[in-house]
């Protein structure tokens, strides 16, 4: 509080008050001592607890395994015995959810990329994902070119030519003239909404979510552990928390499988090529998922570290030297001047993509049904697998960084991915190339572009390749972060929960391109969307859950306690004594002070850093050396008994 030149009185008063507050006593009628914090340190000072400080108990949640497993096990069977009865049930759910949900998914996409834009330039921006003072794990480059890695993959390879070749040939109602110069500028804008910023936004939040309380709250890595502020830890650790992880389990299967069903149509339209088969039949196509899913099972028992990253690594290089070798053998000025046009036309129509919904006509429904609503689905039941992912790599980050660099780096090289594809597919069909036609099937349209490139007859094994390296890196990954839901966020899953939960993956693919009909993608698209809703709805809690987490964070509340208090002495001293005052730290009376009356010893500022043993039982720990009161030692996971003081040290000691 502001302060006048001391009289030797006021001296006296201060020095009286100091050492009281420093004896823990009373001055005055006040009591200047601190609370009982848990290890006693302000909720304002704690620095952040790390998942890989805590002490934790490691095992199958048998509910949240049996009941996901069994649901969609149960589902598989089904789809296989009865395909007819379940394309029946699931064209009625998916017409059903279509006409009476697509204003959620569309709401779902909008409120999180505002509320995510929103949050990254509040004061909550400069929190760390991580402990105060924790650097980044990895380096720029190397964070955005694993984050590069998450967003590149089959659709690159399968959307990327075929997406915008669609749009220009049958527009979006009520938008531009079919195969029009306008028409060629919107269709890449319209791939762009689908795969851009709106798309990454999602992956942003779940992945910033988790990595604040795993590695800022010391919580597992589950999607549960983002809800105990919003349901209380004992729902969280109950019904309502388990209810999440089943929900991200099931959204993350059917997402998942829907991107390997389509890597195994891709795989199959270039098998009719290599083979000169004429078409490819179910039976192919289940033989083909059936080697895919050996070599997941071969990269899963290989490990994390081995089998994911240098699939990983394999896939982002070819993938990346595929699209060089379209632009620079493709029309590359063509390339050149259409490219920059439609990112700036994306931008230009950006609200106008939003605001279409039901209310533009029956016309308006079936296109958002096919693609706009089935985009937000995916990328919402993808958002538990590529959410963990980047929370994993993203420690020691601020929030701002996060989200600005999860949302836009992607976001912008997927633009120039995706624009060379669309472009150059668009331009060969325009110029009447061989085998581009008005009704082309999305899985026809890469090798047929491929076809019309020169010096590209090996380049269908190089991609056939790469889509089976995507399809067994992307069944291993997800599988590893379904181990980690249904083991209490275990990081390294036992492989053989890893494996079964592949295997289920792999059948639900089977299920969904047998319950479709001409092309396959209908069984994937429906399916996607109907088990997407539950998720959808998580996903707007989790906004809510995390701004709550983030009002009680030691940063945001060390803040809050500077504003009032400089608020309060700048006010007090200009007051007083004009330009001539300085501010001192003295004690107020209770409610008077920097807190602005803020409760500090209050379960939401002080539960969570309680630090307790395996079994949930309170332990003491010093922060100011970051011991245990038991001699736990966090490297070696054990507790390093103390030998018992001898005669000679007690007696010395006394």
């Amino acid at each position: 509080m502001a302060e006048r030149p001391p009289s030797e009185d006021d001296s006296i008063k201060e020095d009286a008050k100091r050492v009281g507050r420093q004896a823990g006593k009373s001055v005055g009628s006040w009591d200047y001592s601190r609370p009982n914090y848990p290890h006693n340190i302000h909720p304002a000072l704690v620095p952040g607890i790390s998942l890989d400080e805590q002490r934790r108990k490691y095992s199958v949640d048998k509910i949240v395994f049996s009941v996901a497993g069994i649901l969609t096990v149960a589902f598989v069977i089904w789809g296989l015995v009865s395909t007819e009865n379940v394309s029946v049930v699931a064209n009625a759910a998916y017409s059903w959810v279509t006409s009476n949900l697509s204003w959620l998914f569309s709401a779902v996409a909008t409120i999180v990329l505002f509320s995510l834009l929103a949050l990254a330039f509040t004061r909550y921006g400069r929190i760390p994902l991580g402990k105060d003072g924790d650097k980044p794990e990895f380096s720029t480059f190397s964070w955005v070119a694993m984050l590069f890695a998450a967003g590149l993959g089959i659709g690159v390879m399968f959307w990327g030519p075929a997406e915008p070749l669609t749009y220009f040939i049958s527009p979006p109602p009520l938008t531009n003239a079919p195969e029009s110069t306008e028409a060629m500028q919107f269709a890449l804008a319209q791939t762009y909404f689908h795969w851009g910023i709106h798309a990454w936004a999602m992956y942003a939040l779940v992945g910033g979510a988790v990595a604040y309380v795993a590695y800022r709250r010391g919580r597992s890595l589950l999607m549960s552990s983002i809800f105990r502020r919003l349901f209380g830890a004992r729902q969280t650790d109950g019904f309502a928390g388990r209810l999440v992880d089943i929900f991200a389990i099931i959204a993350t299967l059917f997402g998942t499988a829907a991107a390997l069903g389509i890597a195994a149509l891709q795989i199959g339209e270039g098998v009719t090529i290599v083979a000169g088969v004429s078409e490819i039949t179910n039976v192919v196509l289940a033989i083909i998922i059936a080697v895919l899913m050996v070599g997941f099972v071969l990269s899963a028992v290989s490990g994390v570290s081995r089998g994911i990253r240098y699939l990983s690594n394999t896939n982002i290089v070819f993938t990346i030297g595929i699209v060089g070798l379209v632009f620079f053998l493709g029309p590359t000025l063509f390339l050149l001047n259409l490219l920059p046009s439609a990112a700036t036309e994306y931008v230009g129509s950006l609200f106008d993509m939003m605001a279409r919904s039901a209310a533009w006509g029956q016309e308006t429904i079936d296109f958002q049904s096919a693609w706009t609503v089935y985009y937000w689905a995916w990328w919402i039941s993808w958002s538990p697998f590529v959410g963990i992912f980047i929370a994993r790599i993203s420690r020691g980050r601020t929030i701002r960084q996060f989200i600005l660099g999860v949302i836009l780096i992607p976001s912008s090289l997927l633009i120039v991915a995706y624009g060379v594809m669309g472009a150059t597919s668009i331009w060969m069909y325009r110029e009447g190339k061989p085998g581009f036609h008005d009704d082309m099937a999305a899985p026809e349209v890469l090798f047929t572009m491929v076809d019309n490139l020169p010096y590209s007859e090996w380049l269908p094994l190089v991609i056939m390749v790469v889509l089976a390296i995507f399809f067994i890196t992307a069944a291993d990954s997800a599988s590893v972060v379904m181990g980690i839901l249904t083991t209490r966020g275990r990081q390294d899953p036992p492989k053989l929960i890893v494996v079964f939960w592949g295997l289920v993956m792999g059948g639900i693919a089977m299920v969904m391109l047998l319950l479709g009909d001409e092309t396959a993608l209908e069984g994937l698209q429906s399916l996607v969307i109907i088990t997407a809703v539950p998720f959808a709805i998580v996903m707007l809690l989790i906004i809510v859950a995390w701004i709550k987490e983030l009002r009680t964070d030691p940063y945001a509340l060390r803040h809050r306690y500077a504003d009032n208090a400089i608020e309060q002495a700048v006010l007090e001293g200009v007051d007083k004594y004009g330009d001539n005052f300085a501010l001192d730290v003295v004690p107020t009376a209770p409610g008077e002070g920097a807190s602005g009356g803020t409760d500090s010893e209050h379960e939401d500022y002080t539960g969570w850093y309680q630090r307790t043993d395996e079994e949930g039982d309170p332990v003491g720990y010093d922060f100011a050396t970051g011991t245990w009161e038991d001699g736990w030692d966090p490297e070696t996971g054990t507790i390093e008994i103390q030998p018992e003081p001898s005669k000679e040290d007690t007696d010395r000691t006394q």
